[in-house]
């Protein structure tokens, strides 16, 4: 799974709890996790393991940050290699989170069966904000942090997202992306 979004949509949240439950369900998973590099000194802070405390304790998990190292697209140049390892390491699910999201950060939609896109709901102007390339890329586009006082705000943007889906062309004749 590719997993994409906004800064602070709640990717490493997201990752954390979806591989706990996986690894509760006696699935080994395996989290492929993208930083963008500085275009200064060429580092990175690989921040997203540390986000992901009780994963990253996990016997049955796998996290592995990577920086970008000026690759665009969302991930490394390595990212693919680094799937098929992962998936021949004999991990029965591979999550692989990009660095974030603009027009054309879902090279990794070619890499994955499914690509996610995850939007917070209270970011302003999303449609405008989300630009059309990687609406048409996302198989599922999920609303998070969809509670308390962002419950009326998230059901607003996913009534968007949906009105806006069905503008796209369709890329499978057997899925129809949800949201």
């Amino acid at each position: 799974l590719g997993l994409s979004g906004p800064p602070g949509a709640g990717k490493s949240t997201f990752i954390e709890c979806f591989g706990k439950m996986l690894t509760e369900r006696k699935y080994k998973v395996s989290v492929l996790a993208v930083d963008p590099s500085s275009s200064t000194s060429g580092g990175s802070l690989l921040g997203d393991k540390t986000r992901m405390t009780e994963l990253s304790r996990d016997m049955n998990a796998y996290i592995r940050p990577s920086p970008t190292r000026g690759t665009l697209g969302g991930v490394t140049r390595t990212t693919n290699e680094a799937i098929l390892l992962c998936e021949g390491g004999g991990y029965d699910v591979v999550l692989v989170e990009t660095v974030g999201v603009g027009q054309s950060e879902f090279a990794v939609a070619d890499m994955v069966d499914m690509f996610i896109l995850l939007l917070p709901p209270a970011g302003g102007d999303e449609l405008q904000g989300i630009k059309r390339g990687i609406i048409e890329m996302a198989d599922l586009v999920a609303i998070n942090k969809a509670d308390g006082d962002l419950i009326v705000p998230a059901r607003r943007i996913q009534a968007e997202y949906v009105s806006a889906m069905k503008l796209l062309r369709k890329r499978s004749k057997v899925w129809r992306p949800k949201v």
